[in-house]
């Protein structure tokens, strides 16, 4: 079934964008409108004749006055606040997530509703789940619990998912796309982030046993995903209220996957020193703390070190079986055109 007209929050960003292109690409007809605070222009290139409509979601009269004329037949909810990577394991930033992700989440379910749109597909995330810092993920699937006491973007997630798969948003209907961490061109986060670590040298300490499994994505078979996802909620609806893990079904180790990313770039380690998990402990403080006097950001820090030691990877059979996702970009081409992408920005040569 065709999709005639859709409405992408945060569409300008890095997923968003990718839907708007996978959108054009297999529905050429439908009507595409994407809604950010910033100019698309000055950011990632968006097919011929998208319409762009500056707005926050955290204000509801905005959104509804953005929704309005639109008359969307599908809304992609993409737009999220991440919070900085320095304050991922902090609380400071609570308040504003909060605002961004679950009132700015009620405000579109809202004037959806009210104005006829049939479906939703909402970007949520494995933060939903794997937040929470005291166990391990270990192929686990959608009948795993969202957490609500967690790292508080996993916490946002889980009460935005809460909203969005309640069955009183009916007739709309809707779903959540819980993707893992995504590579790709426009990456403005994972690439920058490990290339930090090769350039601060830190590329040889392997934290605990240093191999627990990790999903990975790339970015055009996340927007996949959510095209899927549309076209379900608009025809059979067996998809409705329900949560789909997303990810490229290649779980990888943490280590391995910056290994990959640091050959790209010619880089490789000159030794390798595996740290305990306690000793680690000490060095992330100590890392934070030189950080925190010289102002940086911190790359190894106390949070880094408890995260890479968990296993973070989930099944993929769900979204397989309903929405009849598959990857199409394999983890070791998505890795590649993912640092060649980057090399582009920053102005490097790629090793041959």
């Amino acid at each position: 079934m065709a999709l005639q007209s859709a409405l992408i929050t945060g569409g300008t960003g890095f997923l968003g964008s990718a839907i708007a292109r996978a959108l054009h690409e297999k529905h050429p007809d439908c009507k595409i409108t994407v809604l950010d605070t910033k100019d698309p222009a000055a950011i990632r290139p968006l097919p011929d004749g998208v319409s762009f409509i500056n707005a926050d979601i955290t204000s509801y009269e905005d959104v509804r006055s953005a929704i309005e004329p639109v008359k969307p037949q599908v809304i992609f909810h993409v737009a999220a606040m991440l919070g900085s990577v320095s304050e991922r394991y902090g609380r400071k930033e609570r308040d504003v997530m909060f605002k961004v992700n679950v009132t700015g989440t009620k405000n579109l379910l809202e004037a959806a509703k009210s104005m006829g749109v049939e479906a939703f597909v909402h970007t949520s995330s494995i933060a939903a789940v794997m937040d929470d810092m005291t166990t391990e993920y270990a192929n686990v699937d959608e009948r795993w619990p969202t957490t609500h006491s967690s790292l508080i973007y996993g916490e946002s997630k889980a009460a935005a998912e809460d909203l969005v798969l309640n069955p009183s948003n009916n007739p709309l209907a809707t779903c959540a796309l819980r993707p893992s961490l995504m590579c790709g061109p426009g990456d403005e986060m994972l690439l920058p982030t490990l290339h930090a670590c090769i350039a601060k040298g830190e590329t040889p300490y392997v934290l605990g046993d240093g191999y627990k499994l990790w999903d990975f994505s790339y970015v055009t078979n996340v927007a996949d995903a959510h095209v899927l996802a549309a076209e379900n909620l608009i025809s059979s609806q067996t998809a409705a209220g329900e949560a789909f893990f997303i990810q490229n079904n290649e779980p990888v180790t943490s280590r391995d996957f910056l290994l990959a990313v640091s050959a790209h770039f010619g880089h490789y380690p000159p030794f390798e020193i595996k740290i305990p998990l306690s000793l680690a402990w000490f060095a992330g403080l100590a890392s934070e703390v030189s950080c925190w006097i010289t102002g940086s950001t911190a790359t190894f820090s106390r949070g880094v070190i408890r995260e890479s030691c968990m296993a973070k990877y989930a099944s993929g059979e769900k979204a397989k079986r309903i929405l009849g996702f598959e990857p199409r970009v394999g983890i070791i081409d998505g890795v590649r055109l993912s640092c060649e992408d980057y090399a582009r920005r920053i102005g490097v040569e790629l090793a041959s």
